[in-house]
């Protein structure tokens, strides 16, 4: 299984979005260089007032380009890195990938899927009513996240759009993503 890095995108300053770079480098337990989220510990503004001590699980975030895609269809612009993710990929469907699932990136680097990427209402003050594109609720009631994963960095590297993306499922019983 695999799919294609279509666009990398990193902010040194704490901000809604990214802008896309030509190339990121992944750093091994820390994330993406520079950016404000890379640490051992939790970055997230609202974690780090609940615990800053707290291992970060979300040094890198992902985001399938097919959402933009379905984003458009419902009168949605919405650009590589304008949700906040550091990668953007096409052709695996992240949201299904369980647990600990290992995305090898370009020819080096590696990350550990952790879970799904929680939405927050900074997302409808990027464009109103979109955080109701990316949460929802399936036909039994179950709350449904769209906007990307998270994970760790196993092994760093540089990543570019273009670069393939292979997938290196865990040994099972597979645990479905939660949010993290």
């Amino acid at each position: 299984m695999g799919g294609t890095v279509t666009a990398v995108s990193s902010n040194g300053e704490y901000s809604f979005t990214k802008p896309n770079r030509e190339s990121v480098t992944l750093l091994t337990g820390l994330g993406v260089e520079g950016d404000v989220h890379a640490g051992t510990t939790v970055k997230h503004r609202s974690r780090v007032a609940q615990d800053p001590t707290r291992p970060n699980l979300r040094q890198v975030h992902l985001i399938h380009g097919e959402l933009f895609d379905e984003l458009r269809r419902e009168g949605f612009t919405v650009q590589p890195g304008e949700l906040g993710e550091n990668i953007t990929t096409r052709g695996i469907d992240l949201l299904g990938l369980p647990e600990g699932t290992l995305l090898h990136l370009g020819g080096e680097a590696v990350v550990e899927v952790t879970g799904l990427r929680n939405p927050c209402l900074q997302i409808d003050a990027f464009q109103d009513g979109l955080l109701k594109q990316v949460v929802g609720r399936d036909a039994e009631g179950n709350i449904v996240r769209k906007a990307g994963i998270m994970g760790v960095v196993k092994a760093g590297g540089v990543v570019r759009p273009g670069d393939r993306l292979e997938i290196v499922l865990p040994a099972g019983p597979h645990r479905p993503l939660e949010r993290v």
